[in-house]
C-alpha cells in the first residue's frame, strides 16, 4: 500500500514550489493572461526549483530518479499558482519523460542532458490534434515508414513554444498504433502557424504545426524499428493534466471561501448561509477525492504496473471537477465573479479546458 506522507525531500520540494506558486506566479497571473506573455524570468525562476531534473537519472544529466508521484504533487501546486504558467514551467518535460519512458539508451544518452542540464530551454511535443472527435488511439496524423525512415503528414494543435522550440517529440500513427518521433523543428515541410487564441491558457503561446512530407529518419521513432507501448505516455500525461486541475480547483475553492467569509448580506457573512456552506463542502469533497485518484495512478506508474483505467478515471474526473468548482466559484463571488480583475473567472475558463489539455503536460 502507499503512504499518504510524502518523504522528507518530496515535502522539501512541495514547500518551495508551493512558496513560488503562490508567491510567483499568481502575482503575475492576471497581466500574464491579459498581455499573452510571460515573463521569462518567471519562468526560469520556476525551472530552477528542479522538479523536471530531479525526475531524471544523473547519467542522462539529472539529479535524481523519475518518480510520477512527485511529479504530481509538484503539478498540483503549480496549477494551483496558474495553469498556464505552471505548463510553460513543465513544457520541457513533455519531451524529456517520453525519451525517459519509451527512448533506447543511446536516445536518452544522447538526447536528455541538453534538456535537464543548465537553463530552461523550450521544448516540447505535439500530441493534439485540430478535430472535435480527437482521439489519441487514432490519430490521423500519420508516419509511414519508406526505405530511409519515416515521412510525417498531418496536423497539430496546441503545441507550447513550437514558434522558437529547441526539440519536438511529434505523436503519429504508426503500425496502426500512437508512436512518438524526435522531429528537429526546422526539419523541412515543419510548418509552424500563427499564434492559437484559446478559451483559456491566454499566457502560454500555443501553435498549430503542419506536417508535409516530413523525413525523419529510422531511430527517431522512441523505442527503435519495434517502437513503444503508447499506452504510458498516455498515461503519465493524463494525471499531469488532472493534478494541474486539482491545483486549479483548490485555488478557485480557497478564493471562494475567503470571500464567502468576508462578504456580510445583511450583517451575516454568506458562508454562514446553508447554500453557500453546502456549496464549498462539496467543492472540497470533489477535490479531495479526485486528488487520491491522481495519486493511486501515480503511484501505479511508478510500480510499473498499468495505469491506463486509473489515469483515464483521474482525468476525466478532474474535468468534471474543475468545471464544477471553478464555475460554482463564479457564483459564491456574485458579480465580483464576472469582474476580471478577481480570478475565478481565468480559473473557470482555463477548467473548462482540462478535458482537452492532455499532451500539454507530462509526468
Amino acid at each position: 500500500m502507499y503512504s499518504f506522507e510524502p518523504t522528507e525531500e518530496q515535502r522539501m520540494l512541495i514547500d518551495a514550489v508551493q512558496r513560488y506558486a503562490l508567491t510567483d506566479l499568481r502575482a503575475v497571473a492576471h497581466d500574464a493572461d491579459e498581455s499573452g506573455a510571460l515573463p521569462q524570468g518567471l519562468i526560469d525562476k520556476g525551472w530552477d526549483l528542479g522538479v523536471l531534473q530531479a525526475s531524471i537519472p544523473e547519467s542522462y544529466g539529472g539529479l535524481g530518479e523519475h518518480s510520477a508521484i512527485t511529479a504530481v504533487l509538484a503539478a498540483e501546486e503549480l496549477g494551483c499558482g496558474d495553469l498556464a504558467a505552471g505548463l510553460a514551467v513543465m513544457a520541457p518535460a513533455m519531451y524529456a519523460i517520453p525519451l525517459l519512458l519509451a527512448g533506447t539508451e543511446e536516445q536518452k544518452t544522447s538526447l536528455l542532458p541538453p534538456v535537464v542540464e543548465g537553463a530552461w530551454k523550450p521544448y516540447t511535443a505535439a500530441f493534439i490534434e485540430p478535430d472535435f472527435d480527437f482521439y489519441p488511439a487514432e490519430m490521423r496524423t500519420t508516419a509511414l515508414p519508406n526505405a530511409k525512415g519515416y515521412v510525417l503528414n498531418g496536423v497539430k494543435a496546441m503545441v507550447p513554444f513550437a514558434d522558437r522550440a529547441e526539440g519536438l517529440i511529434l505523436y503519429a500513427s504508426c503500425d496502426g498504433k500512437p508512436q512518438a518521433f524526435v522531429v528537429s523543428p526546422s526539419t523541412e515541410g515543419v510548418q509552424v502557424g500563427e499564434r492559437e487564441k484559446w478559451l483559456g491558457l491566454g499566457a502560454l503561446p500555443l501553435f498549430p504545426v503542419r506536417l508535409e512530407s516530413v523525413h525523419v529518419p529510422s531511430e527517431a521513432r522512441l523505442g527503435g524499428p519495434a517502437g513503444h507501448d503508447p499506452m504510458p505516455l498516455l498515461a503519465a500525461s493524463q494525471v499531469a493534466v488532472a493534478a494541474m486541475a486539482v491545483g486549479l480547483s483548490r485555488a478557485a475553492l480557497d478564493y471562494a471561501l475567503h470571500y464567502a467569509k468576508e462578504r456580510e448580506v445583511f450583517g451575516t457573512p454568506i458562508a454562514r448561509k446553508q447554500s453557500i456552506a453546502f456549496g464549498l463542502a462539496e467543492m472540497a469533497i470533489e477535490i479531495e477525492a479526485i486528488r487520491l485518484l491522481v495519486w493511486e495512478a501515480a503511484w501505479l506508474l511508478d510500480a510499473g504496473r498499468e495505469a491506463s483505467r486509473q489515469a483515464y478515471l483521474a482525468l476525466s474526473g478532474a474535468s468534471d471537477m474543475a468545471m464544477m468548482v471553478t464555475d460554482r466559484a463564479v457564483q459564491i463571488l456574485g458579480g465580483h465573479g464576472y469582474i476580471r480583475e478577481h480570478p475565478v473567472e481565468r480559473w473557470m475558463r482555463n477548467g473548462r479546458g482540462i478535458a482537452t489539455f492532455p499532451g500539454l503536460a507530462m509526468v
